[in-house]
């Protein structure tokens, strides 16, 4: 059967004509042109496809004529090579743009560029982040979006930089219109082990000035104060000169909460305000009134009076002047030390939307005027947030000063009797 079936093979193979063949030439130049041009060659008639044929190329597309001149890679790092300031009035326009399917076309308001911050890619900020993944914790500058996080965590050294830690877990009890960090009724228990894992990163960085926050737990009997006066424990147990700020919720207004915090061992008691008094309740979660945090500031200065008490106001959310100025003279009947103004960015199209974006003239008009009302310090631009590394500068060299440290690069005050840093000037 097997040589029956080879010879089969043969007869019929002997019996067919000889097909034309493609020459290796026009294949590879079969892409890139016409079929009229392609070379079809016969094993008798040894003919091989013309030079131009292979040589040929597409032709350039509309698409690449509009590429080409277009602007290249480096207008878009550097802005173009026109380093010339612009004018107030133009530097501080707002651009609009139309989004939306055809028909249904809405106008939006760009991002300002006194906005726009660097993507965070530094060494010093992977390691920082790999530091706080490997221990369990928790930074407000991640849940929270902070525009600063890129300047904050990327400095040269850990100790040249700043991390504002989250205590009591990721989850908040409340919901602000504001805020983007993660809600819920029920949120996870506490972490036994934080305070100590919380202790331990920040003396092996080493930094000279640290920041502690937390989310609100209403769900819990104290607010979680407790918790949070045994991290601030633990850090002085372990690092005795490390400067601690405590950025506190305002524990349902429970002022004995607030006393057991500001005992704690901490140098810093802030509470945020937000907004003003007006825009509270469309701002803040309904728990939270303006009355009851000056409460809350006045308790613990009330505790412990040598504590630098701070708080914080967003700009941007429709409030106006006069009540502004209500705001500030509210809190300095309370002796708040430090205040800071930054300017609400909205974090999801769920949150609350911009009122206004508040140019940086405005803000220095504010720094100015709550320097002139007698508050210690005060930080204010559109990048500022209650921790804002310039401000934690000038407020550690006046603790410094207070305990009687030498502080470097520093004057001295004589109308106020403090330490004013040039990096906060």
């Amino acid at each position: 059967m097997a040589s029956s079936a080879s010879k089969l093979r043969c007869l019929y193979h002997s019996a067919l004509p000889s097909l034309p063949s493609f020459s290796r030439t026009a294949i590879r130049s079969y892409a890139t042109t016409s079929p009229h041009n392609l070379s079809v060659s016969n094993p008798s008639t040894s003919t091989t496809a013309s030079p131009s044929a292979s040589t040929s190329k597409r032709p350039t597309t509309t698409f690449r004529d509009k590429l080409n001149a277009g602007p290249a890679f480096g207008d878009f790092v550097s802005g173009g090579n026109d380093n010339t300031p612009l004018p107030p009035t133009e530097a501080y326009a707002l651009k609009t743009a139309l989004v939306g399917p055809a028909g249904r076309k809405r106008e939006i308001t760009r991002l300002p560029p006194w906005l726009k911050t660097p993507i965070p890619d530094s060494k010093n900020f992977k390691r920082i982040k790999a530091d706080l993944r490997g221990l369990g914790l928790h930074t407000v500058c991640e849940e929270a979006r902070c525009p600063n996080i890129s300047d904050c965590w990327g400095g040269s050294s850990k100790s040249a930089a700043t991390a504002t830690i989250m205590l009591m877990g990721d989850t908040c009890t409340r919901g602000c219109r504001f805020c983007s960090v993660k809600t819920s009724r029920t949120p996870p228990p506490l972490d036994p082990h934080e305070p100590e894992n919380t202790a331990e990163a920040l003396s092996r960085w080493g930094l000279g000035y640290v920041v502690l926050t937390s989310v609100d737990r209403d769900d819990l009997a104290d607010g979680g104060a407790r918790h949070f006066a045994e991290t601030v424990l633990k850090i002085k147990q372990k690092a005795p000169s490390i400067l601690v700020e405590c950025l506190t919720g305002d524990y349902a207004g429970d002022l004995d909460m607030v006393a057991l915090v500001a005992q704690s061992g901490l140098d810093v008691y802030a509470h945020n305000v937000e907004t003003v008094e007006a825009l509270t309740p469309q701002v803040r979660d309904r728990r939270a009134t303006f009355q009851q945090s000056l409460r809350v500031l006045q308790a613990a200065k009330k505790t412990k009076p040598e504590l630098i008490t701070k708080t914080s106001l967003m700009l941007g959310l429709g409030e106006t002047e006069p009540q502004l100025w209500e705001a500030l003279r509210a809190l300095r009947a309370v002796d708040v030390d430090v205040v800071t103004f930054g300017q609400y960015m909205r974090p999801t199209k769920r949150h609350m939307p911009v009122h206004e974006y508040v140019t940086p003239d405005v803000f220095e008009m504010w720094k100015q005027r709550a320097l002139e009302m007698g508050f210690l310090y005060c930080a204010s631009g559109p990048l500022v947030r209650s921790s804002y590394k310039a401000g934690e500068a000038f407020i550690e060299n006046v603790l410094k000063k207070r305990r009687g440290v030498a502080v470097e690069d520093g004057t001295v005050d004589n109308k106020q009797g403090v330490v004013v840093d040039q990096v906060a000037r």
